[in-house]
């Protein structure tokens, strides 16, 4: 009987070592413990930009806007920055790295603006409809929770 009491006791300390293995990154997780070289990730990070664009180069220019076209190409630079972001025990993305990737969308994409929907409301009978559903059933909702509440005797 003692031991079964004294292992109740250590089932929670059990518990508290094992959770304190997992935050620490016994289950996989890294910690950074480098300091970030951003020097060395600005330095390589224009390769990256270099390989995307002679992978690009590829593309006819008036399909750029289409992201079929060079989604390979671009998960490639996207794989390259994260890498070279790594390597220079930088995490990913940085502002750094953010302001890099921006410049290269300028650089490619400036001329794919997305086409504006215009939205218009539904002719007046159906959104007439729409509104006065909802509150319809509420009302009959309404009207059945006080009726059954008044009945008591069916409950």
């Amino acid at each position: 009987m003692e031991a079964q009491g004294s292992r109740r006791r250590q089932l929670p300390v059990l518990l508290l070592w094992v959770n304190g293995l997992m935050t620490l990154g016994f289950a996989g997780a890294r910690q950074q413990t480098e300091l970030c070289n951003e020097s060395l990730m600005l330095e390589k990070l224009p390769a990256c930009g270099k390989s995307f664009e002679e992978m690009m180069k590829k593309v006819d220019s008036k399909k750029w806007c289409n992201l079929t076209e060079f989604i390979m190409y671009y998960d490639n630079f996207t794989q390259c920055t994260e890498r070279e972001a790594n390597n220079a025990s930088c995490f990913w993305p940085n502002p750094l790295a953010e302001g890099f990737i921006t410049g290269i969308h300028k650089q490619f994409f400036s001329n794919c603006t997305s086409e504006e929907v215009h939205w218009e409301d539904p002719p007046d009978e159906i959104l007439i409809t729409l509104i006065l559903i909802p509150v319809m059933l509420t009302c009959a909702m309404i009207t059945l929770v006080v009726w059954c509440s008044k009945r008591s005797d069916i409950l």
